[in-house]
């Protein structure tokens, strides 16, 4: 009956393996240990606060509980309640006479309190096994929950210590519960979060597991029990038979006359003579001797000094075996928590219940010592529920209703947010009339929607060939490029770039300062390349807002994404970049054609597609473009052919049109940036914005005391602070909540599992709305090509780049199944751009070229 901690880590492992049985949903039927889901899903967080009824059933008496919790900034629980006695014949009648009597004793306590005209919700604890399938099974009042005590016990020590997340019984029985991470409960759909699972762990060896650590006593126990073969473990640690260890083995020791010299008395004899307490009185007192003397004399015994020591050193032996069987369970689920969570060392509470546990002098000690001692990297407390599990179910029903109340009062902020098919339809349609206002010469000067015309009007058509430069200008790094376009239809593209970055200096300083470094690089790319001195054609990807006037002249209307260089808003940057040239006086270039990056987008996919007729950026900004028919564009003269627009759409809103499907949200986050009232669409859509929204949102459910237990971080409050690439990872299928909670500490904010959940859901509304308003702007552009052919159903390819695009987990899905719905007569296919748009801006100088060159011929 001693055991080595080298053989508790043997129990140790094969528990884990029972726990893993249990869980998994093939083994479940099979495994002993049933691992059964609570459908608690929360531990308290301190601000819960109500008053709920409690009934406490477990024995032959049960408590009726009337519990009181208060959050006004001091967790308080006031409790009143009163015990009522089962009579025998009740027992063991009809479940109808059970429950009548329980319900009459629930009428006469509320009467008592005189609080039977309030409706309170209920909590139940039921101490018996049971398989649940909801918190509130099989019960048509309103009971909010049903509990086991285990439960019970773990939420009552969870009120008062939030690190708590393990109940132990070890009192006539014994039981363990403890939070489970939903991702591996295959008996429960859904993979987020956590859920309390009732072990039942007194089963643990049922399947001969522990039959090498089982001793004859205790198959003699279970032999003459009411359950042979069941509940082993149990039987090996629970107070309930203790005493009768002990007992036998004083009788087999008489027997073999190393005890009372070889005399058994018939008390001796007698199953249940001594009893557990005995156990606890013997090892109590300092005077253990003495006692154990006054137990064996109660038998019937004449024990000698020795039979004394010896009967003292048996209570000892088996109360050990009892704490160190139960130490080997606990370490079990301990060290899994602490692999679900992923940490290094692990912080853990233990609320503990049960007469042994409670009563037994050194137990709790030996118990504590020996889980110190097998799991080493975890910091455990224990504590002591001193109200029981009573208090336990009345805490799950105010955690339950908490739990209602958070996630209704966070549904109704979410909600402006999360839009309709026919909302969608509605912005589609906004989008085509502010489409034809940019378009038309009378009301082109008022629209947010500029529909500039880019003077591309032809896609390439494989015969295009020679060497060009590009330049790729639209943030804090530029590109360089060399394109090699070799002849003939199916032709390959080389290509060679350079990246080099701008200093804040240059962004902030004049524009001869920004051109002047722009062609610096240039000539430091054409000197890397050994082309020092070579002339050729050049296409100028640059994506900010332009008006041009031909292929090769655009004028800057406004500087965007952190641009302030003085002397170029109203300037041709063609004009200003061959002026830079000019300085230098080091080589000469031929710009062809200044491009938008949606531009290059779709010149690049077209090269590939030539279904390719529309360009879609969505990453820090967002923008389109697709080739118009020429007798649309009426800021262009000509009725012929067709010509690419660039949209321009970030604006789209800016006239107050989008202002019913903007939230509080939307209009922190514009009145916050650095151009208020400006790209009104593109705020709501792109990766610069959806970080800011989403702290927004965080800091609002904050306030609220839905997050974060209502404690706003500093770097919470600073702006920028929740960049949009953590909403890709958060939103990531493969990432466990626990990586979730990472970037969440990583930002300085403490969270909780349901604090992760929340977060996880404010960014998959706030994507999922951008990915639809992005489908709904690009549905009205794809349904006016076909409208303008007019074409009972479209073929047509859209050229995407951007980030968000391309990194976001769901959003190029949200945004493909949009376009779908609200163009359904359109078959739009999709198409990533891998080069980005400075390989377009080489392509479409090919095209010029090839134009101009077949024109001279």
């Amino acid at each position: 009956m001693r055991l080595s901690d080298e053989t508790l880590l043997e129990i140790s492992k094969r528990f884990r393996k029972e726990m893993e049985k249990g869980l998994g949903a093939t083994t479940h039927p099979t495994a002993a240990v049933k691992m059964l889901p609570t459908f608690v899903r929360s531990t308290p967080d301190g601000t819960e606060h109500g008053e709920f009824l409690a009934l406490d059933l477990g024995g032959t008496n049960f408590r009726v509980l009337w519990v009181k919790v208060t959050d006004n900034g001091l967790q308080k629980v006031e409790m009143e309640n009163q015990i009522y006695a089962i009579p025998e014949d009740i027992m063991r009648g009809s479940g109808t006479q059970l429950f009548d009597h329980i319900a009459e004793c629930l009428a006469n306590f509320m009467d008592k309190l005189q609080i039977k005209d309030k409706k309170l919700p209920l909590g139940f604890t039921f101490s018996f096994p049971c398989h649940q399938t909801k918190l509130d099974e099989d019960f048509d009042i309103d009971i909010v929950a049903v509990v086991n005590d285990t439960v019970g016990t773990m939420m009552t020590c969870g009120y008062d210590d939030h690190n708590c997340e393990i109940g132990l019984i070890v009192g006539t029985g014994s039981n363990a519960c403890y939070m489970e991470e939903m991702r591996h409960i295959d008996m429960v759909e859904g993979d987020e979060g956590r859920m309390c699972i009732n072990m039942e762990w007194g089963a643990f060896g049922d399947d001969g597991s522990l039959n090498d650590i089982r001793t004859e006593f205790d198959q003699e126990i279970d032999m003459g029990s009411l359950n042979p073969g069941k509940q082993l473990f149990e039987k090996m640690i629970s107070g309930m038979y203790m005493g009768e260890l002990v007992r036998l083995i004083l009788v087999k020791m008489a027997k073999e006359e190393l005890l009372f010299g070889g005399k058994l008395s018939p008390e001796l004899l007698n199953t249940g003579r001594f009893e557990t307490k005995d156990i606890s009185d013997i090892e109590g007192e300092k005077d253990g001797i003495r006692k154990a003397r006054e137990v064996l004399m109660r038998l019937g015994l004449d024990p000698t000094q020795e039979d004394c020591v010896a009967t003292h050193r048996i209570c000892q032996i088996v109360s050990t075996r009892s704490a160190s069987l139960c130490a080997a369970t606990l370490a079990a689920v301990l060290q899994r928590i602490k692999e679900n969570k992923g940490e290094e060392r692990l912080r853990s509470t233990v609320g503990v219940d049960g007469s042994v546990y409670k009563k037994h002098p050194h137990f709790a000690k030996r118990l504590q010592k020996t889980v110190r001692r097998l799991v080493p990297d975890c910091d455990v407390r224990f504590l002591r529920s001193e109200d029981g599990s009573g208090k336990g179910a009345a805490m799950v029903t105010a955690v339950a209703y908490r739990l209602a109340d958070q996630h209704r009062a966070r549904q109704k902020t979410l909600e402006p947010l999360q839009l309709s098919h026919d909302q969608l339809l509605e912005v589609k349609r906004r989008m085509k009339i502010e489409m034809e206002r940019g378009l038309s010469k009378e009301t082109h000067a008022s629209a947010p929607v500029k529909m500039l015309p880019t003077y591309v009007c032809a896609t390439p058509d494989g015969t295009e060939k020679g060497d060009f430069l590009a330049l790729d200008l639209g943030g804090t790094n530029f590109r360089v490029l060399l394109v090699r376009v070799r002849n003939g239809k199916w032709g390959g593209v080389e290509m060679h770039n350079k990246i080099y970055a701008i200093p804040q200096e240059v962004m902030h300083g004049t524009g001869d300062e920004l051109f002047d470094h722009i062609v610096q690089c240039i000539a430091d790319f054409l000197e890397y390349m050994g082309m020092k001195g070579v002339s050729l054609p050049l296409g100028f990807t640059f994506s900010f807002p332009c008006q041009q006037n031909s292929l090769n002249e655009s004028i800057l209307l406004k500087w965007t994404k952190g641009f302030k260089a003085s002397g170029c808003e109203g300037e041709d940057v063609v004009t200003l970049l061959k002026e830079a040239i000019h300085r230098r006086e080091e080589f000469d270039l031929d710009v062809v054609a200044v491009v938008n990056d949606t531009v290059g987008t779709m010149m690049t996919c077209g090269f590939e597609d030539p279904h390719c007729e529309v360009g879609l950026i969505v990453g820090t900004g967002s923008n389109a473009c697709y080739m118009e028919e020429m007798r649309n564009v009426e800021l262009v003269e000509g009725e012929e052919g067709r010509m690419c627009v660039n949209m321009e759409w970030g604006a789209f809103g800016d006239n107050g049109c989008l202002d019913d499907f903007r939230t509080e949200f939307d209009v922190a986050v514009d009145e916050l940036s650095l151009n208020p009232g400006k790209q009104r669409f593109e705020k709501m859509i792109s990766g610069m914005y959806l970080g800011e929204i989403v702290r927004n949102i965080l800091i609002d459910f904050t306030k609220h005391g839905l997050l974060f237990r209502g404690r706003i971080s500093e770097r919470l409050k600073t702006r920028g602070i929740f960049e949009t690439k953590f909403l890709s990872q958060i939103e990531s299928d493969c990432l466990a909540l626990l990586q979730v909670r990472a970037i969440l500490q990583h930002l300085g904010l403490e969270s909780t599992c349901d604090d992760s959940i929340t977060v996880k859901e404010v960014c998959t509304v706030v994507a999922r709305r951008a990915a639809q308003l992005c489908g709904a702007g690009m549905a009205a552009v794809v349904d006016k090509i076909r409208e303008n052919r007019g074409l009972d159903a479209l073929k047509v390819t859209v050229g995407v780049d951007g980030t968000l695009y391309k990194l976001h987990p769901h959003f190029a899905k949200v945004m493909h199944e949009t376009v779908k719905d609200l163009a359904p007569k359109c078959d739009v296919s999709f198409l990533q751009s891998e080069d980005g748009s400075g390989k377009g801006a080489a392509l479409i100088t090919a095209v010029a070229c090839r134009i101009r060159e077949a024109g001279q011929r």
